[in-house]
Formats: structure tokens, sequence, C-alpha cells
């Protein structure tokens, strides 16, 4: 069977439009070819993979029907608890590897372990030996920074910011700090119910000289990027939308 591979696939950023793209315009040939050969994955959701999958059979035929696929998911921690015991769990989804199949890994959305769940069973894979292979795909963090405008030389994904004010403003006020001090770009992300709560806080507690780079919906029709300094935001202010993911750039103008 050669070398054991854990392939990462990027799932299409428009999962769950009524009309996605076409997934050729999405993923390259090769990450199509394998994807439709693999018969074992570890995903964050299975039912999105299906989906995934779904759409890739339409261009290139899977090598065995869908219902023979073996797609377990990847652990989550319950919400609060700490992470720390969960190292058997990852390893064991590499019991197909370890018979002498490759494995793909697939998250939600874009591409997995970055900003999204994976990096643990990578991780495993490269302690325990086995080969990995990254598939071109898209990258909503990527995509973002280089919509923005801002510094791409040296950027930082600050991931999630704290839900409650005080501890958002806070978090805020430092990163921007940081930014200004160093001309590092930051991304954040926010679950798109909370886009306009992150936005606005941004807007009151970013400096007014501080670019701010808002993306939604990229990948799909509805794909748009603003970008222009809070003082300029706060004298034409946009309304985001609360049901379609966006990420949020900001750094030195």
């Amino acid at each position: 069977m050669g070398h054991p591979t854990l392939h990462l696939i990027a799932a299409p950023l428009d999962h769950g439009l009524e009309a996605p793209a076409p997934i050729v315009d999405l993923l390259g040939a090769e990450a199509l070819r394998v994807a439709a050969g693999l018969r074992h994955w570890a995903v964050e959701n299975a039912r999105t993979a299906r989906a995934v999958l779904a759409r890739v059979n339409a261009v290139v035929p899977l090598g065995v029907p869908m219902q023979s696929l073996s797609i377990a998911e990847l652990p989550r921690p319950r919400k609060g608890a700490a992470d720390g015991n969960a190292a058997p769990a990852w390893a064991a989804l590499l019991a197909p590897m370890r018979q002498g199949h490759d494995l793909g890994l697939m998250s939600e959305a874009g591409l997995p372990a970055v900003a999204d769940p994976g990096a643990r069973l990578v991780a495993a894979a490269h302690d325990a030996g086995f080969a990995i292979c990254v598939h071109p795909g898209s990258s909503a963090l990527l995509l973002a920074l280089a919509a923005s405008g801002l510094n791409g030389q040296s950027f930082a994904f600050v991931g999630y910011l704290p839900v409650d004010a005080a501890e958002r403003a806070d978090r805020l006020a430092r990163l921007d700090a940081h930014a200004r001090r160093t001309g590092q770009a930051q991304i954040a992300i926010e679950a798109p119910y909370r886009n306009r709560a992150l936005f606005e806080a941004m807007l009151q507690h970013l400096a007014p000289a501080t670019r701010l780079s808002v993306s939604i919906a990229l990948c799909t029709p509805q794909a748009r990027t603003w970008s222009r300094p809070v003082s300029g935001w706060r004298a034409m202010p946009e309304s985001l939308p609360d049901d379609q993911p966006a990420v949020f750039c900001f750094g030195p103008g």
C-alpha cells in the first residue's frame, strides 16, 4: 500500500448555500482526485463532510459508495473543559493509517487545522511517523488578509474575542496597541450572529486611525470586503449581516 499519508482537504467556504459554486472552482484537480479516492476520513462534522463528498462525487466519482466510507468525527471537549486528556482520542483516529490506509482530514469550512480543528491530529500523525500532505484550498483568513490592504508580511490570528463587553474592550485595546507598536495585522473571527456586536465594539474601542477590514461570505457570490480607517467607518457605517461568516482584520493604516 505504500506509506500511509494524512491528506488535509479544504472544505468549500460556501457550504450551506442554495446555489454553491462548482466545486472545481474551489478545489484543485489533485485535491478532488485524492478526496474521491479516500475511504477513511476524520472530520469536524460528518454531515458536512458527506455533503462536500457528494459535490466531489458529481465531478470525480468516489472510489466506493458513500455508505461504505469510514467517517469519524474529531473529539469535541466539553464546553469550558480542558483538553489535556484527549490525546488517546486523537491518536485513535489514526487507526486506519496503522493498517496501511491513507486518511483524509476535513473541517467544517476552509483549510483544516488553521482556525479550525485538526492540528492535534496532524501532530499525532507526525509523532507516529506518517506523511502529511496539504492540498490547496480556500483559507478564509488568508483571503481576508489579502483583500484588506493590511500588512501581509506580519500578522497574527487572534481567534474569537471575549463575549463579555468589558473583557472584549480590554482585549481590543491591547491588540490595537500591539498592532500600532509592531505594524502587525490582527485577524479575528466571530460567530455570524455576533458579527454586529463585535463590529460595533471595534468601532468604539479601536483608534480612529486604525484600518479595519471586514470580509463577509468569502468564496460566495455575496462575497465583499470593506477596508477603511475606523474614523471612516464611524462616518459611514455599514450594516453587517448576522447570517454569514465574517473575518475582521485591523492594524496600522
